[in-house]
């Protein structure tokens, strides 16, 4: 029996790949000027929370958690824990609240 193209049947699987964290690492530049001694540094790029950890991926995945997916803290820290980040409940908690103060501006915003 010679095999042809014609034989051939694909079949599809779903798969599932859990969530990844990772640190990311930002460089900024430092420039220095030999005649007026004044330095420029690269700005920052716009945080939600200003010098925190979190991304604004991780803060949008911790809100969706919580008020879309009905997953209290104590659980998401659970499955924080499981991946290896150690996150406490007053963290996320602060999170939660510091996010629903930035979204204040929108949901005014929305509702004019």
């Amino acid at each position: 029996m010679k095999l042809t193209q014609n034989n051939l049947q694909a079949r599809e699987k779903l798969n599932f790949r859990p969530a990844q964290f990772y640190k990311e690492q930002h460089v900024r530049g430092k420039w220095g000027c030999d005649q007026c001694d004044t330095l420029t540094q690269q700005a920052i790029p716009a945080y939600i929370i200003e010098k925190g950890i979190a991304t604004p991926e991780l803060l949008s995945h911790v809100l969706v958690s919580k008020y879309a997916d009905h997953l209290p803290l104590y659980r998401q820290r659970q499955i924080f824990l499981r991946a290896g980040v150690d996150l406490s409940r007053s963290t996320l908690s602060d999170w939660i609240g510091r996010c629903g103060v930035e979204l204040e501006r929108l949901t005014d915003t929305l509702k004019k």
